[in-house]
């Protein structure tokens, strides 16, 4: 059981964060080669402030532990869960191997941390089967804990002056003004769409293994990350992609190249056989001038973030009718306000209103099944049809996709005439095991929060499942492409050996 006092005080340090938080980042988790390689390849399975570049006294260390290949390019095998898509960082000397959630959403990388316990406050929602292993501090022989005088710390503290965290520390003035003090960078809090997290910010080795040989290792020494005991629902880490400096590609050294995804669909949820191919550096954006680019919006009030602008959405093939959006989700105001955030530690694509109750109103016109509202009461969804099953073809809770044409396509336009038809299954999707030959099938599209500010859509990680996604830095932009993403895992040599 949480004590009152406890929670009390997480609520207070949300109250009191709020006030400053930059976005209301909504967490809706209800997941050839180039002649130099310099790549990362992880599998993956199914806040945030303009701050300098990291002090020199920051920089990481990068080293190869094997002479028996020079090459960077790396895997990890990341598994995909009911709400998202996890990777594993091996965490300490000796390493420990932590499982988090990869999230472009965010910049602080955090893992559950606690050499006796680790308190997470109403995650009851959260299965308790299998819990999560915590990293321990004690454990591990190269672990530290970051001063108040490190770039990260004012980033984690969103600070604008570098003097903050060290006065919070309680260093004297001589000291601030001498850069002498060398006390530890104070906790922080750290807050999503509807959790908080509080911590201290440390310093370990991130060790990452090769993509042909198992045996060759990366060591990323120094590595910035949060050690987090006691969560308000986030029961699980984090491991944020975002620009900032705090980021994981960032800190690798990748952020100025940039990294693709290629999300499997949820009928792999918790399958430890597949894994979803994720790939940092060179490799991932070397040939794909044949994928449909939009650019990065850059957003000056919350650059961290990646956002893209959406001109439209047509129902069904072909000639399908073409609904226009409203402009807030490819400009911003004056306040940063606006756009659409494109993010995997978000599950579904939201919309903002009243266009929201515009698309479910064309989408009710034009299909003539029967509505499911007793599916729709009991799980939250706006749109809930019975759809025959093709055949009867069922395998337990399995589906087979011939009956997802029974559904209209949908296709979202985005700025440079990019045109990404969602691949079947991405915008419905089955409820449960069919009755009486049919099968309840509900559209995954989500409203935004009724609110003015922060982001005006999301772009969810369940409507980029089989769609590879590259976030080209260098040219500032983001590249979609379909295919079958257990393939492409196949092809990453992502399976388990």
């Amino acid at each position: 059981m949480t004590h009152p006092s406890m929670f009390d005080t997480i609520f207070n340090f949300l109250l009191f964060i709020s006030l400053f938080t930059i976005a209301n980042h909504t967490h809706a988790r209800q997941q050839p080669k180039p002649s130099i390689s310099d790549s990362i390849v992880l599998g993956l399975t199914n806040t945030r402030t303009t701050i300098k570049l990291p002090k020199e006294s920051s920089t990481l260390n990068l080293k190869v532990s094997s002479q028996s290949s020079q090459t960077f390019d790396m895997i990890e095998p990341l598994r995909e869960i009911r709400d998202g898509y996890i990777i594993s960082l091996n965490l300490g000397s000796p390493p420990q191997v932590i499982q988090v959630y990869m999230d472009t959403g965010s910049d602080l990388t955090w893992v559950p941390c606690g050499n006796l316990s680790f308190n997470c406050i109403d995650c009851d929602d959260y299965p308790n089967n299998s819990p999560m292993p915590k990293y321990s501090p004690l454990r591990s022989s190269t672990c530290t804990r970051d001063t108040c005088t490190s770039q990260f710390c004012v980033d984690v503290h969103s600070s604008e002056n570098a003097y903050d965290p060290c006065n919070i520390a309680g260093c004297s003035l001589v000291t601030l003004i001498k850069g002498t003090c060398s006390r530890p960078c104070p906790s922080f809090v750290y807050t999503y769409g509807e959790g908080v997290v509080a911590g201290t910010l440390s310093r370990d080795t991130l060790r990452i293994h090769g993509s042909s040989d198992r045996d060759v290792t990366r060591d990323v020494t120094n590595f910035g990350f949060g050690c987090v005991g006691s969560t308000y629902r986030e029961p699980i880490g984090i491991a944020g992609f975002g620009k900032g400096s705090l980021s994981l590609p960032s800190q690798l050294g990748f952020l100025q190249k940039g990294f693709s995804h290629c999300f499997l669909a949820f009928k792999f949820v918790n399958n430890p056989n597949v894994t979803s191919p994720l790939v940092i550096g060179d490799l991932a954006i070397s040939s794909k001038e044949n994928l449909q680019f939009t650019p990065m919006l850059k957003n000056p009030m919350y650059p961290n973030y990646y956002y893209i602008g959406l001109e439209g959405i047509t129902l069904g093939i072909g000639s399908g009718s073409l609904i226009q959006v409203p402009t807030n989700l490819r400009d911003f105001d004056s306040s940063g306000n606006g756009g659409m955030l494109i993010d995997s530690g978000t599950t579904y694509t939201h919309l903002p209103q009243p266009f929201y109750t515009q698309l479910l109103s064309q989408l009710e016109s034009v299909i003539n099944h029967p509505r499911a509202k007793d599916v729709e009461t009991r799980t939250g969804f706006d749109l809930c049809y019975r759809v025959p099953c093709i055949n009867n073809l069922t395998d337990g809770m399995t589906i087979m996709d011939l009956d997802d044409h029974l559904l209209p396509a949908i296709t979202f336009h985005f700025m440079n005439n990019v045109s990404l038809v969602l691949p079947q299954g991405n915008s419905f999707y089955v409820m449960g095991a069919p009755r009486n030959s049919t099968v309840v099938k509900c559209l995954l599209f989500q409203s935004m929060d009724d609110k003015d500010y922060g982001p005006a859509g999301v772009f969810g990680s369940f409507q980029q499942q089989n769609v590879e996604v590259v976030y080209d830095m260098e040219k500032e932009r983001i590249g979609f492409q379909t295919m079958d993403c257990a393939s492409s895992s196949a092809l990453q040599q992502l399976h388990k050996s």
